[in-house]
């Protein structure tokens, strides 16, 4: 039945019309792409990037398309046109085949066409998937390095191995397709017969399917050879890399056969001008046969009976290949171990002076977050990130301090006002940046601010005369995912900054380089096409000064610009050059280094600030190299990125510079003002600690008995064994440097089995020549220090009575960061306390400073600042353990004690009303937080409390006998009001 004159008619417009709209919505795309990389810093050709990969792109597809189409289409074409002439019928009668054939006959073309299309489809968009091997195939540079089995530069297993197997892998796949096709063409055609007795074939159909296997087995032959050089990448052994029996057994075994492989290959071929089936026969039993006994029986009987029994012995030397090439791949084989006796006598400890110490940092970033929203959020449609930044910054006498920063980010619009307008024209970016020194607090415990409020105002704002406090582009960007900025230079529309008590704001109008003018209708019909938005093609707001803002994230910014490199989770800003500025650490990563132990970079960076989500989580790809190759920078305000080669002898960093040459500037580009705020990063830290929890040890006896590996301890302040504690960025000194100390980043390792101390490691993470030099100071195994756990367990069990009188009605008690720093010989624990208090008015509660715990040795002190502490512990007024205030009279404690406890109770209530007040009275709050701390002295004094600074009982692990005060296990149970509330949350 033929369709009316008109609906035929309509149905090619309407196809013409749907391809129409999907080529512009795909133009849309790519263009729109091509716009942002043009505008990202007019400064570098980003645009190379784009272009670079999307040409490689293309042209992968197109070649594997071709070769996909010209191998299985080609050989079914040829099937086709080796068919029989007369048909089925030279086989004696039709057969199922014929029903098949005569339904799909009449469409073949079209059945060809769609099929070779959709073939065509899946092969080249595979194909294009592979760009980045084939990059690393052509702008490969060598290592300079040989693997010790085959002795060929590792550059070889790095770049073109993957591309050997990527190009192995397509040509399996073609001929096996090619096969099934041709088989088929075959059977429908009548070139053979599945039919009693035996299979019935042509000549031709023999001849073309013999010679296909024959392909298909010398491609085999080839595996097998370039099998060879994968087994340095062999997970059979012990550890990683090609094992005792990979070397003695497999190696050999893959040689004899791709040597067997060619001869059935060409006994296939052989077929080709030999009737029957016996050649091709007898060339697939023996293949399988050897690949079975040889491939397979054999290598398992050497692992069984020579390995297994002697496995230590055997695996020595591959051992040894494997821990030289895991310390060098993840860069720490320079990694300088050092013995640390961690014993010493506090009270011959000077400490006047020594900003090691007494200038540490106490600031919490992860606890302090919610401090500095409720104090200098100043509106509800601001915010700053869940985890705040540590950087540094000279004081007033030049020296650096460590400070806690944070951005004050814009979160969206206010609620109620969340339309268009609001959300791409006024509130546009977020203002400023807060920073406070992270070793004191103001007299209520709060942060120091050194840079606060809008204008940004205070000595560090002076210090680092910031010109530029808007923030367009942020880790909270995201909540408005494009901006239209820059439209009204005359009339300013964009919210900067609300004054005069709220009810006027001050405006501005963007000026930066960076952004997507929107003038052009062109321009502004993609943009909505590409958002979905008619708004940004009929506002009479977007005009030619206009300029679309998206991809406003730095992390993805640089990932977008950079997609060949791994980024940080954790991106800082800084205020570089009178700017702020994010800083993202970018790594080159592989899975392809031989001999190397392979790992999921998921799992290696795994900690609390990434379960806790304040961090990006890192994918769980295996990687077994990486190197902190790139330091990207993001300007806050006009979202210019910029990559410089941190470490230019990485020969992965000089293969991308060679496909994207000029994208990568040097580092002598960096100024003096962001190397000095350069440091080093998290997750390769996490990387190197995960690593040296086994690859500290260098000798294969010991490594293989494994009695010296150590753990990443659970973190103590949270209280859950299945979370690790994160690395510390601290000012710190190591025993074997100079006295001056030096910004590190810092973690400890516990043992295996047990909550003792086994180490303790550092990183140098000033730019510099000690930058990135990693040191571990190792505790004796014969004598038990205590871990991070115990020290918490001391804390707690301590001054159980005093947290629970700070922490009763709606307070609570917070632990921040348990810091351990070597000094004088030993090591000092130390850890901020925190009261999480409700202050009314509507605000969400938010942790305040009120005390500061330093173990030390055989010692523990409590103060309100870090300087009490530390006097009690190293040398200052000692309370008295022993019982003399029962010679006082009966009647006068019960007087004193009800006396103390009452001015206890008045002060914790006159500290309430003050944080309850609107806004709150800090003055007042210090006052009554002074009355209630000589109340808790007086409360001590008399018994009611335990002392502030004892000399306990040796730990649980120095002796059977010792004190339970210290003992994970054993220790007192402090009141359920000074239990800590998990940082994640209120």
């Amino acid at each position: 039945m033929r369709l009316p004159r008109r609906p035929r008619l309509l149905l090619p417009v309407a196809i013409a019309l749907v391809a129409i709209v999907a080529l512009f919505f795909l133009f849309s795309g790519i263009y729109t792409d091509y716009l942002w990389f043009d505008t990202v810093d007019p400064g570098v050709d980003y645009t190379s990037v784009f272009s670079g990969v999307l040409l490689t792109e293309i042209v992968l597809f197109l070649v594997g398309a071709v070769l996909m189409v010209g191998i299985a289409g080609g050989n079914m074409l040829l099937a086709f046109r080796m068919r029989p002439m007369f048909g089925p019928a030279m086989f004696g009668g039709g057969s199922g085949a014929d029903r098949y054939r005569m339904a799909l006959d009449p469409h073949r073309k079209l059945i060809f066409i769609v099929g070779m299309g959709l073939l065509a489809l899946f092969a080249g968009s595979s194909f294009a998937g592979e760009w980045k091997t084939w990059l690393q195939f052509i702008n490969g540079v060598p290592f300079g390095t040989k693997d010790p089995q085959f002795h060929m530069d590792v550059s070889f297993f790095m770049f073109d191995y993957p591309f050997i197997r990527m190009i192995l892998n397509f040509l399996f796949t073609a001929v096996i397709i090619s096969i099934i096709l041709a088989g088929i063409t075959h059977y429908l055609y009548g070139g053979f017969r599945l039919q009693s007795p035996g299979v019935h074939a042509s000549r031709a159909a023999r001849a073309h399917l013999s010679v296909l296997l024959g392909v298909f087995v010398l491609l085999k032959a080839v595996a097998y050879w370039i099998d060879r050089f994968g087994l340095v990448f062999s997970d059979r052994g012990f550890v990683h890399g090609a094992s005792y029996t990979d070397v003695n057994a497999v190696l050999p075994a893959k040689t004899i056969l791709a040597i067997i492989a060619l001869i059935c290959a060409a006994l296939f071929f052989a077929g080709v001008i030999r009737p029957g089936g016996m050649l091709p026969g007898v060339s697939f039993g023996l293949l399988v046969l050897s690949a079975i006994l040889i491939g397979g029986v054999y290598p398992a009987l050497v692992e069984q009976f020579q390995v297994k029994p002697n496995q230590q012995l055997k695996e020595s030397a591959y051992i040894q290949r494997n821990i030289d090439a895991t310390r060098a791949s993840y860069n720490v084989d320079k990694t300088e171990i050092l013995p640390y006796t961690a014993e010493a006598d506090p009270t011959k400890v000077q400490t006047g002076g020594d900003a090691s110490v007494s200038g540490v940092r106490l600031l919490d970033p992860a606890l302090v977050s919610a401090t500095y929203e409720q104090t200098q959020r100043i509106r509800g449609f601001y915010g700053f990130s869940a985890q705040l930044d540590v950087d540094r910054y000279p004081d007033a006498t030049g020296k650096q301090v460590d400070h806690v920063v944070g951005v004050r980010e814009l979160l969206g619009a206010p609620e109620g006002q969340n339309n268009w307008i609001n959300n791409a024209l006024i509130y546009t970016h977020g203002y400023g940046i807060v920073a406070a020194p992270g070793n004191e607090v103001d007299p209520g415990g709060l942060p120091d601010y050194d840079a606060k409020d809008m204008p940004v105002v205070g000595p560090l704002v002076n210090s680092t005369k910031l010109k530029e406090s808007r923030v367009y582009f942020g880790e909270s960007s995201a909540a408005n995912e494009y901006v239209i900025a820059g439209g009204n230079p005359n009339n300013p529309q964009e919210l900067d900054y609300p004054e005069t008590g709220g009810t006027e704001q001050k405006n501005t109008t963007y000026t930066g380089k960076s952004g997507v003018p929107v003038g052009s209708f062109l321009n502004r019909l993609v943009y909505a096409a590409k958002y979905g938005e008619k708004n940004i093609l009929l506002s009479g707001d977007v005009n030619d000064n206009s300029k679309i803002l998206y991809v406003r994230n730095p992390r993805e910014r640089v990932e977008k610009v950079a997609p060949f490199l791994t980024l940080d989770g954790n991106p800082y800003p800084s205020i570089v050059d009178g700017r702020i500025t994010w800083i993202i650490d970018g790594y080159t990563t592989s899975n392809e280094y031989p001999y190397a132990q392979s790992e999921s970079l998921g799992d290696m960076t795994r900690d609390r600030n990434t379960d806790r989500r304040v961090v990006a989580q890192q994918p769980q790809d295996k990687v077994n190299y990486i190197r902190n190759s790139v330091k990207a920078t993001v300007d806050a305000y006009d979202g210019t990125v910029t990559l410089y080669a941190w470490d230019d002898k990485d020969p992965v960093l000089k293969t991308w510079s060679k496909a994207f040459p000029g994208v990568i500037q040097p580092v002598t580009k960096m100024s003096a003002d962001l190397k000095a705020h350069v440091r080093y990063p998290e997750d390769l830290f996490k990387v190197q600690r995960y690593t040296l929890s086994r690859y500290h040890i260098t000798n294969p006896a010991a490594f293989y008995s494994g009695q010296d590996f150590w753990n990443i301890p659970s973190d103590p302040s949270q209280g859950d064994t299945n979370t690790k504690q994160p690395p510390y960025y601290v000012t710190t000194t190591m025993p074997d440097q100079n006295p001056a100390p030096t910004f590190s980043l810092t973690t400890t390792f516990v043992p295996k089995q047990g909550p003792n101390l086994a180490a303790f490691m550092a990183v140098d993470s000033v730019a510099g020549p000690d930058y990135g030099k990693l040191r571990i100071l190792r505790m004796p195994s014969n004598t038990p220090i205590p871990g991070p756990g115990q020290a918490q367990n001391a804390f707690q069990s301590r001054f159980a009575g005093e947290l629970n009188l700070l922490g009763v009605g709606a307070s609570s008690v917070r632990y921040g960061n348990l810091l351990t720093l070597p000094y004088a010989g030993g090591l000092v624990y130390i850890e901020p306390v925190y009261i999480q208090v409700a202050a009314g008015g509507g605000q969400e509660p938010y942790p305040i400073l009120q005390r500061v715990l330093v173990s030390f040795g055989s010692k523990i002190g409590v103060g309100r600042t870090l300087d009490e502490a530390l006097k009690q512990v190293f040398g200052g007024e000692q309370q008295q353990t022993t019982p003399n205030n029962q010679q006082a009279k009966p009647n006068q404690n019960t007087t004193a004690l009800k006396t103390a406890i009452d001015t206890a109770q008045s002060a914790y209530n006159d500290a309430q009303k003050a944080l309850q007040a609107s806004p709150p009275n800090w003055d007042e709050y210090g006052k009554a937080q002074k009355r209630l701390e000589e109340a808790l002295k007086a409360l001590e004094g008399l018994g009611a409390l335990p002392p502030t600074a004892t000399t306990p009982t040796p730990s649980p692990t120095a002796s059977p006998s010792a004190s339970p005060t210290v003992s994970p296990s054993t220790s007192a149970t402090p009141s359920p009001t000074a239990t800590p509330t998990p940082t994640g949350g209120t």
